[in-house]
């Protein structure tokens, strides 16, 4: 039996999905990955300056570059592409427990993925808070006064820094999140981990935690990762090719078979 029809078997017989999702399911909606060769982080050697949170608060100069990789992000472009919907696609069967995304795009939702599924364990660059007040609002926002000639949009309410509320280095994780995801992996019968290296944790850590408590674990990436050794089966074809094959043709046997 191929990987394929492994995939579409376990799908099939499962009622508790956890997704797991990295940058690898996005690039198909042109959002470049971090690490890859046209990644950002590869790219722009002050980039992970941006992500720090020490950088980001004392250090205008990368404040402000901040604010313009915002402001020009191929996240205000981006819609989401059949990878996602499939997702969307599983939910509405009935077969989806939960997303654990390391993605901050946002695009799960714009596909119409339920928010109380959605666990964005790195937080959403679609939202700012100000670091003094705790005001929060949608980015688009913060983005016009970029784009009107404010290079460091400050808090309306207080005039305090602002940042987009995704989890920068050196800060912790939401814990009620994290929360979340343990919990999900705790309970699946089966993780689907989509364009992820599986080498940040602890989302990674969720795959063999979610196999130490019987889960079946199918893998989506187009390299291999630490944890293909644990999985029924890895695909390696484009996601956005493969995972609608493999939803839509799980969902039909699954169907076949009532």
């Amino acid at each position: 039996m191929s990987d394929f029809d492994r995939a579409r078997d376990l799908i099939a017989g499962s009622s508790r999905i956890l997704a797991l999702t990295g940058a690898g399911l996005s690039t198909a909606s042109g959002i470049p990955d971090f690490r890859g060769p046209q990644g950002r982080w590869t790219k722009d050697p002050d980039a992970e300056k941006i992500s720090t949170l020490s950088y980001y608060l004392y250090d205008e100069d990368i404040r402000r570059k901040a604010w313009q990789a915002r402001a020009h992000s191929a996240h205000w472009t981006a819609e989401p592409n059949p990878g996602h919907q499939a997702l969307v696609d599983l939910e509405r069967a009935g077969k989806l427990a939960g997303i654990v995304t390391q993605n901050t795009d946002g695009l799960h939702l714009l596909a119409g993925t339920a928010p109380e599924l959605l666990h964005e364990i790195h937080g959403s660059a679609r939202t700012w808070r100000c670091e003094d007040c705790g005001q929060t609002g949608p980015m688009t926002d913060m983005v016009a006064r970029v784009h009107a000639g404010d290079d460091d949009p400050r808090c309306p309410h207080c005039d305090g820094i602002t940042r987009a509320t995704v989890i920068l280095f050196e800060e912790m994780l939401d814990q009620d999140v994290l929360n979340a995801s343990v919990h999900l992996a705790e309970t699946a019968d089966l993780v689907i981990a989509i364009g992820t290296t599986l080498t940040v944790h602890p989302v990674a850590g969720l795959v063999p935690y979610a196999f130490g408590h019987s889960a079946h674990v199918v893998i989506v990436n187009a390299q291999e990762t630490p944890y293909d050794y644990l999985a029924d089966a890895t695909l390696r074809d484009p996601i956005e090719d493969v995972l609608p094959r493999l939803v839509g043709s799980a969902l039909n046997t699954d169907a076949g078979e009532r």
